[in-house]
């Protein structure tokens, strides 16, 4: 059964609200901007409507997972604090006396109801959608980039990350008291999975039933964030690490392994679209999706702000059709000369280098050819031989027996001639000043909301966890830019 919130909650204590829970609140004002009703109407087809258990409201777990990602808390914290924050239940239009949730619930929320909706273009379009009947968008540019988030399970194994979950659980204990050294379980000598889970739960129970730590937040949080690797994600834990996530280059000599978020941000900085993608997937080839995306939000946009990876050929061949002003450096590396498609590499901005089908990385570059107008000058790439030689791939890109592999890229081409004209005029650095912006933005994911590392395995999981966070960024900047 889908119940429904009541607008009247009927509560001797409810005055307590209006004491406690200044007009000026955040939540408070939040929940008088957003019309949340929209949850109903997206989720009934994942409920049933006239058989079973009256289910949980959609619109308070919804907002449980707004406030999760709001505050970057884990769902045992989230519950925790909202038994006695009034600000939240006033959000989750809760009585204050009234019983909270059971965390495993938003667990089962998440996986069951919402992992077959388009919850990313959903709540970012409901956001547009608001700052558009507010005003507060006017400009016709959007801003574009890339940030990058750590998977949860990185390229340790699955007992490696129990390991040492368990031992920042130790290592905030041993300070209040050395002695419980000789109380925690003998640590496992296998590389068994079940082993290390075992002993997990045994270190676990031995502190609960101490009793002294658990309300200290040094202490529950590293407990509650190994007890929810144990328990939410335990099916990533026994079968793979991560088997959505990628490894993607930060620079020619740093690398990641997890995902991209592409966004596209108004010059209000509101977030206007985004698209989540593996690691090693190009910024540049998300341009048009992003553009159509923001459009389709309601915005109007007539200049695009980037830096130098989504000025490929592509990029400017569809910003020219769409009459749409391109406002990206020109890299003379990204033209590919005369080759066919499927022979292609991609240039990774952030390193400098080229990546190859199998998602290996060029490890030096060479210029060749003679300077001056007319002169014919390529880029040569120079790849690890060794990797090639066992590469899945390697037919029709390695010849057997040779002994290097090259890739070559001529250092300009006739399209990018209006381009690199365009690239000198004062209105392109003009509108190249507003770049910096969305860099303020990433930040802003990463180190307020949590985004830097994801939260669950699995791209489903990182598309949630998105979605929440912009729908929030964006709450807050839509508040702020209606402040008088």
């Amino acid at each position: 059964m889908l119940p429904k919130q009541q607008s009247l909650i009927l509560s001797p204590y409810i005055e307590l609200y209006n004491i406690l829970v200044p007009q000026d609140h955040m939540l408070r004002k939040m929940d008088e901007l957003v019309d949340f009703s929209f949850v109903y109407e997206e989720l009934q087809e994942s409920y049933c409507h006239d058989n079973g258990r009256t289910a949980q409201d959609p619109v308070r777990m919804f907002k449980y997972l707004l406030l999760k990602s709001m505050f970057d808390l884990s769902d045992v914290d989230l519950v925790e604090r909202s038994k006695t924050d009034l600000a939240f239940k006033f959000f989750l239009h809760m009585a204050p006396e009234e019983e909270v949730i059971e965390p495993s619930l938003l667990t089962k929320f998440r996986k069951l109801r919402l992992k077959d909706m388009k919850l990313l273009d959903l709540l970012i379009g409901k956001t547009v959608e608001i700052a558009m009947e507010k005003g507060v968008i006017r400009s016709k540019s959007i801003i574009v980039d890339a940030t990058h988030t750590k998977a949860r399970y990185t390229q340790k194994t699955p007992q490696e990350v129990l390991r040492e979950r368990s031992k920042i659980l130790r290592k905030a204990i041993y300070p209040l008291d050395e002695s419980m050294k000789n109380v925690f379980p003998c640590k496992p000598v296998t590389n068994v999975i079940q082993d290390e889970i075992r002993y997990c739960e045994q270190l676990i129970a031995v502190i609960e039933a101490d009793g002294r730590f658990t309300e200290l937040p040094k202490v529950r949080e590293p407990l509650n964030l190994l007890k929810e690797t144990i328990t939410d994600d335990l099916e990533h834990l026994q079968t793979s690490v991560d088997p959505d996530a990628k490894v993607g280059h930060k620079s020619a000599d740093s690398s990641f392994f997890g995902y991209k978020t592409h966004i596209a941000i108004s010059e209000e900085r509101i977030i206007t679209a985004a698209t989540i993608t593996t690691g090693e997937q190009p910024d540049g080839k998300q341009l048009k999706t992003l553009i159509e995306k923001s459009k389709a939000a309601g915005m109007t946009v007539e200049t695009v702000i980037g830096d130098t990876a989504y000025s490929e050929k592509d990029n400017l061949a569809y910003s020219e059709q769409n009459e749409i002003e391109l406002v990206s450096k020109l890299n003379p590396l990204i033209t590919q000369g005369n080759r066919k498609k499927e022979d292609e590499f991609e240039f990774n901005k952030d390193a400098g280098m080229y990546v190859c089908k199998a998602g290996h990385l060029a490890t030096r570059r060479a210029r060749q050819g003679k300077k001056g107008k007319g002169k014919n000058q390529v880029d040569t790439y120079y790849f690890d031989v060794n990797k090639c030689k066992m590469c899945p791939l390697r037919e029709g890109c390695y010849k057997e027996g040779a002994k290097s592999k090259t890739y070559s890229v001529s250092i300009k081409c006739d399209e990018h001639l209006a381009q690199a004209a365009f690239q000198e005029s004062e209105a392109f650095k003009a509108k190249a000043k507003e770049r910096y912006k969305i860099e303020a933005k990433n930040s802003e994911l990463k180190h307020r909301h949590g985004y830097d590392v994801a939260s669950s395995s699995g791209l489903v999981g990182m598309e949630i966890q998105g979605a929440m966070a912009i729908f929030s960024v964006n709450l807050k900047r839509i508040l702020k830019l209606l402040e008088p």
